[in-house]
């Protein structure tokens, strides 16, 4: 089942119950997935050098909501993470918004979001440079989704760390104990304090009832590569993958999960109108960024990322930049030479 098709077989139940409450990213978002790869997001005038074929090719729409763009963007990112990883234990911190902020989050994405990024970021840069942990500065790629396996709207932030820090005193890498990192139940009694602490003064309405215990998972996940190769899968294209959509009859969706807990796959069922607006809590402010990073992480780090790759013996081997597919010639299947375009809408988002 294609998305742009069920979007345009409920386009208008969806706009009579849903339209009052939507935002323009929203109507961006249906408008760039319906005309994917069709004359409307534009077109580009190919020619084949070995047969001397001619045609114009549609383009992809471009936006990061859409389940068939973005993978040449998701697979840059993958490459940019290999260069930074370290040959240590990794392991990932996830922090989730209780149900009773989720309302707030959603009023407010932008200031949430970025209330949620600064305090887990915070916190687990003083658990780092705590001397009863690591009394080292960690660095950290943090993730942010807004999903759970069923789609419904559940806030909650990924970070992955690999196990040790730098301490900058003494110029020297200090190492995690074994498969553990830190305290979960402390990690999240702290993020509470701050989260709320924030909220506060930011302005934003404090939520009259908010559970003493927020949830926290902090565990070891191996080299890092395959836990950054999974959050990889949900950066640039929707929360949904089209091959899990089963059918589209009688004014309903059915599409298919895994369920986290059991391993099984699960079925959800709705009606169409809904399951678009399930998807679309699901499309970020535009131009927030989904993923960051922090500490001897981020960019402006390098300096200190040379000097953990000097102390590690690591050999840097940077991946060759990944060409963008071609356009096959539906002659001889040979690569095309783009010569011309023209586009009928701004395919920007």
């Amino acid at each position: 089942m294609e998305l742009a098709t069920i979007v345009n077989q409920y386009y208008d139940s969806f706009l009579a119950k849903f339209g009052d409450s939507l935002l323009p990213t929203h109507f961006k978002a249906l408008h760039a997935i319906c005309h994917c790869r069709t004359p409307v997001s534009g077109e580009v005038y190919v020619r084949c050098l070995d047969c001397n074929n001619s045609e114009w090719r549609p383009l992809s729409c471009g936006n990061r909501n859409c389940p068939k763009c973005q993978n040449h963007q998701a697979s840059q990112w993958i490459d940019k993470q290999l260069v930074k990883l370290l040959p240590v234990p990794y392991f990932m911190a996830t922090f989730t918004l209780p149900f009773e902020l989720r309302a707030l989050a959603w009023a407010q994405q932008k200031t949430v979001y970025s209330l949620f990024f600064k305090c887990v970021a915070s916190t687990l840069k003083d658990f780092g440079v705590n001397q009863k942990n690591l009394g080292a500065e960690i660095g950290m790629t943090m993730v942010l989704h807004t999903n759970n396996r069923k789609l419904d709207y559940h806030p909650h932030i990924h970070a992955v760390i690999p196990g040790g820090g730098i301490d900058k005193r003494n110029r020297i890498w200090k190492k995690s104990k074994g498969k553990y990192l830190f305290n979960a139940f402390a990690l999240a009694e702290v993020f509470r304090a701050r989260f709320l602490s924030a909220i506060v003064e930011t302005g934003l309405a404090h939520p009259p009832k908010s559970p003493t215990k927020w949830v926290v998972d902090c565990r070891h996940v191996g080299k890092g590569i395959s836990v950054l190769k999974y959050l990889s899968r949900y950066l640039y294209r929707g929360v949904l993958s089209e091959k899990n959509i089963v059918a589209s009859k009688n004014g309903e969706v059915r599409f298919k999960y895994l369920e986290s807990a059991t391993g099984k796959v699960k079925y959800r069922t709705l009606k169409g109108e809904d399951f678009l607006h399930l998807l679309l809590q699901h499309v970020l402010p535009r131009g927030f960024r989904r993923v960051r990073d922090f500490g001897f992480l981020h960019g402006n780090a390098k300096k200190w990322r040379g000097l953990l790759q000097l102390i590690m013996h690591i050999k840097i081997s940077f991946p060759k930049p990944r060409p963008r597919p071609t356009f096959k010639c539906s002659r001889c299947r040979a690569s095309m030479l783009v010569v011309g375009f023209r586009t009928f809408y701004d395919r920007s988002g």
